[in-house]
Formats: structure tokens, sequence, C-alpha cells
């Protein structure tokens, strides 16, 4: 199962550092965090499914002399992937994470567990759906901490749910704000009941990527959305962003929640003064945050890190939110059409071709707050039927008509793993 990753409206969420400069006075070091919160460890082992839709795909390229994607889909099959529940009732969701929590067990292995079933999901557009009502919603996430347990595990919670909020849907949206309210006071729900599943369950709320919310924008939403008693956030489920662009952005949005939530006295409150990745290439670089862009400048970002630097300081140990990457397809980094090739949206979110699989999962990132790598979008699936705004059927980039969100897409397996980065080796 996937979901739409729309682009970001531009960022207005930055502080310019001349009104703050008057009580900057923390010192200029980064914190240091332990590298993993919740039940990880560095050493946590997450856990293969021998029966995984690559692992099938390599039995079928076997059978048909394909070896060499044979091989790929073989090394690709030995590696964790994300489980995700996406519908069914409170008996079936329980049931089913109950089977996969005791084959985990069993191999003595965390599994990466998805939910993805929170009312109007993705705007009603390619991975539309979820469940009917608020209060199905939270039967069902009732049944799925039920059947997680004492864990262990490792939950991703509703992908896109916090960066598209109703309110940003587009037409009517959610003019009176009743549709967001209840989408943020469901995500409480989720991580409140996901949290008191046990100690072993470490929760994540989904914060978008790198290339979509401002920091404070996307920090904001966190904080409404109960991130305090989560173990932290995720970023860049099903999209292509760079790991270093990644880590860079989780760090600046923990230390943004910390300083508007429990930071020095004059910032609470403030998300929106908090330094941003969105600068003008335009602006000088003598510190101050430029005009608000639609585009990255990580030229700039070295202001940010100051901005943080001196506003944040160094928070108190285990103060700071952790998070987890998404870097199953992002080793060759977002897609960039040729100029001119398309006059619409070219959806460069959706099936961009020639990407390839990223840093291996792992819970030993090097990065203080990120506390894993990992492949929470299934390698091969399809993210919906692409048509990059050509108002037709097929998807220019592909010349077929692409399968519908979701679906197991061979072709997409095969160029992920043949891309690669760092290469799959035997």
């Amino acid at each position: 199962m996937t979901y739409r990753m729309r682009g970001r409206r531009a960022a207005t969420l930055v502080a310019a550092l001349a009104v703050c400069a008057a009580w900057l006075t923390g010192p200029s070091a980064r914190a240091e965090e332990p590298a993993a919160a919740g039940p990880l460890t560095t050493a946590t082992r997450f856990y293969v499914d021998p029966d995984s839709r690559a692992a099938r795909q390599a039995a079928a390229d076997e059978l048909q002399g394909d070896t060499g994607n044979a091989a790929n889909m073989a090394r690709l099959a030995a590696l964790p992937q994300a489980r995700w529940f996406t519908a069914g009732s409170a008996e079936q969701v329980r049931a089913d994470a109950a089977a996969l929590l005791d084959r985990a067990r069993a191999a003595g292995q965390v599994p990466v567990i998805v939910a993805y079933d929170i009312p109007g999901r993705d705007c009603g557009s390619y991975s539309g759906g979820g469940a009917p009502s608020s209060a199905a919603y939270r039967q069902w996430i009732d049944g799925l901490a039920q059947g997680i347990g004492a864990g262990p595990a490792l939950v991703v919670v509703e992908p896109d749910g916090l960066a598209l909020l109703p309110k940003d849907c587009a037409g009517a949206g959610d003019p009176g704000g009743t549709l967001t309210a209840a989408r943020l006071a469901d995500l409480n729900y989720a991580v409140t009941a996901l949290k008191a599943a046990g100690p072993g369950t470490a929760v994540y709320l989904d914060g978008g990527n790198s290339k979509w919310r401002a920091v404070g924008d996307m920090a904001q939403r966190l904080i409404d959305a109960g991130v305090a008693r989560a173990d932290g956030f995720s970023l860049d489920v099903s999209n292509f962003q760079p790991t270093g662009n990644l880590d860079r952005y989780g760090t600046w949005v923990a230390k943004c929640v910390w300083f508007a939530t429990r930071g020095p006295a004059w910032g609470r409150g403030h998300t929106d003064w908090c330094a941003t990745q969105y600068w003008s290439a335009a602006a000088p670089n003598d510190g101050r945050p430029g005009n608000a862009v639609d585009a990255e400048d990580p030229s700039t970002w070295h202001w940010t890190d100051a901005w943080y630097d001196q506003a944040a300081g160094t928070p108190p140990a285990g103060e700071l939110a952790h998070f987890v990457v998404d870097t199953s397809r992002n080793g060759l980094g977002p897609w960039t059409p040729a100029p001119g090739a398309y006059t619409g949206d070219a959806e460069t979110w959706c099936n961009p071709p020639g990407r390839g699989l990223g840093p291996r999962p792992t819970a030993d990132t090097g990065v203080p707050l990120a506390d894993a790598y990992l492949y929470i979008k299934i390698v091969g699936e399809s993210d919906g039927s692409c048509t990059r705004g050509t108002g037709g059927t097929i998807d220019p980039e592909y010349g077929v008509v692409d399968p519908p969100a979701g679906a197991w897409w061979p072709e997409l397996a095969h160029t992920l793993a043949r891309n690669a980065q760092p290469a799959l080796l035997p």
C-alpha cells in the first residue's frame, strides 16, 4: 500500500534572527543523544518476511531464466521491510498483528509496522480510503495495539497523516477546521493506545520529508498530534530525498519541538520562530533567514545550524525527539524531469524513473537522533497510476498505465534493486 506524497506549499514559517538576537544566550553546541530510543538498540535486527513479494519475484525470475534480476530480488528479499496494515476490522488487524509478532519473536527480530487507516487519508487521491469514522478508526487502532501486545515492535503512525491534513486538501478542504481537529485527535489517540501496548513498542508519528513542510510548520503539527508521548517521528516514507538532508532536517525538527515546548521561556509556543530548510538563494549569507521560497538551498543550511546552536543550545539528554528515515528508494535522490518535459504537474513523487534503493536497514545509523534507517515503503509497489499532468491515462515515462497504488510492479522492483546505492551485494 502506498500513498501520495504531494508537493509542499511555499514555506512561510521562518524566524528572523534579528528578532531573537537579544535573547539568544545558549551556548553554541549540538546536543548529543543516545543512538536509539524505546526498545531499540544499535544491534536491533528488524524482521525479514521469508514470503515477501521480493522473495516471490526472485522465484519467478529464476523460473524465467532471468538470473540477474533473480539474484537482485533474492538479495532484496534478505533485507527487512515494513508490514503495512491498511484496512480490515479491529479483530482482523488484531489477529494479523499478533501472527506477525509471533513470527518475528520466533526469529529474534523486531517487526516494522505501518498503521495506515486514518479517515480521509491522502485527501481521497491515489491511496484514498481509510476508516469510515473516528470511532471506527479508534477501534481499529485498539485492535492493532492488542495484536502487538508486549512487542517488541516499531510502529510508524499514518504516513502522510500530518503533512497532508484535511485543511491542506485541494478544493473545499476543511474551511471550518472540524476535519483537521478530528485528524489530530485521532493521531493523539493512536499514539496513546500504541504506547500503552507495552514498553516494547516504539511509536513514530509521520513527519513528511525535507522537501515538504518547513521545519516550524512540521514541528507544530507533531506537537499537536502528541509527539511528546511518542518515541519520535518518521521521515521520507515513500519519497526520495537524500539521507543526509533528512538527517539534518529531522534534527532541526526535533530541536524546534524542544525549543517551543521545553526550551527557553521566551521561545515557548513559537515554532514559527524556528529556522527552516528554506532560504532565499538571493539573500545575503549574513546569518539572517532569507525570504521563504519554494526551493531548498543547502548551501545556506549552515545558518540554520547556527540558529539552533544559539537558540536551543544543548538540550538535556533525553529531551529531544528521535526519528527514523525511510531509505527504501532514496539511493539516487529525487527525480528531476528534463527541462520543458511537462507543462503540468510532473508528479516527481509518483513512480519516478531510474531511482534506486538507499542505505540498508539498520538501527546503527551513526546519527545521534536517527534511531534507524528502514525500508518502510515496500520496494516494488506502485505509487499509483501517474499521468504527469498530461490528462491521459498513460505514464509517459514508462509508456504504460502504471499499476494502482500498492500493486506489485516487477519492473519497478528490478530498477530499484539494480540502481541501489550502495549496490546490493551477494
